[in-house]
């Protein structure tokens, strides 16, 4: 089966490099899956959870807050403002971030800031529903 190189790199840490199946991204125009052969692009990423398919056939997932994602018919390189693997991914950080997110909105006049951060706060809370926290 064809796989494709999946890169998903923070400022902090490389949390993945490896051969993949698919990956499905979070991106600002709508959720998407990438499988080798892809057409090449750059998306933004919104806040919510990466799910990658390995080599055997096993699901990964991992936290993103945003980002860009750049694709090629042979790689996905994901650079993210921060990620977080399912095992470091609790209530309290979700809480956080969606803390994060409320003070930022309250502190900006910015009309389109205010809507993206409460588009992100919506989806944190879809994250959280979704993995019953």
């Amino acid at each position: 089966m064809a796989t494709i190189l999946f890169e998903l790199i923070t400022p902090e840490r490389v949390l993945f490099s490896g051969e993949v199946r698919a990956v499905m991204l979070p991106a600002t125009e709508g959720d998407m899956t990438v499988m080798p052969g892809h057409e090449a692009t750059m998306v933004m990423l919104n806040p919510g959870v990466i799910a990658v398919t390995d080599t055997q056939g096993h699901g990964h997932r991992a936290f993103v807050r945003g980002g860009f994602v750049e694709i090629t018919g042979a790689s996905v390189s994901v650079l993210a403002e921060r990620a977080l693997p399912p095992e470091e991914l609790t209530r309290d950080r979700l809480d956080e971030e969606i803390l994060r997110l409320e003070t930022a909105r309250e502190a900006t006049a910015d009309d389109r800031a205010r809507r993206e951060a409460d588009f992100a706060i919506s989806r944190l809370e879809q994250v959280k529903t979704t993995l019953s926290f």
